[in-house]
């Protein structure tokens, strides 16, 4: 029951961070832009992280189909580890926190997403498994 709450809670914390900074990119154009040329990053790119973020959150919390869900949690674990190695090379580690922290939410919610929801993701299973094995 506690992994649950757990799943519905760190989904949701996800995703509100998640939505939030595609609305701050819509929002603050100029200033993301720039932001994005620091971290040596095209700013054509930003539509289409708009796109894909919000696109990402919507396959999590609606679940039309598990396999896109589970390709979306790949999706923003990539995005969000590409993110964080970003900023410290650019050496401004402290714009990587957000990137931290939704990670952790982002590993919290895919482990606990089988307590959560009817149709289980198989992947979980595995990864559960590889971590309770002993070797």
């Amino acid at each position: 029951m506690i992994e649950i709450y757990i799943y519905w809670i760190s989904t949701t914390l996800l995703s509100s961070l998640y939505l939030a900074s595609a609305i701050l990119y819509m929002v603050k154009r100029e200033w993301v832009r720039q932001a994005l040329a620091d971290l040596g990053y095209p700013a054509n790119l930003m539509p289409l992280l708009i796109a894909v973020k919000i696109l990402a959150v919507v396959a999590i919390l609606w679940r039309i189909n598990v396999s896109l869900s589970d390709l979306a949690y790949a999706g923003m674990l990539y995005h969000l580890l590409l993110s964080a190695f970003a900023h410290i090379n650019a050496r401004k580690p402290s714009g990587a926190l957000p990137a931290f922290i939704c990670l952790a939410l982002l590993v919290t919610s895919f482990v606990t997403q089988n307590a959560a929801r009817e149709v289980p993701s198989p992947y979980v299973q595995v990864t559960s498994a590889q971590l309770v094995t002993p070797k």
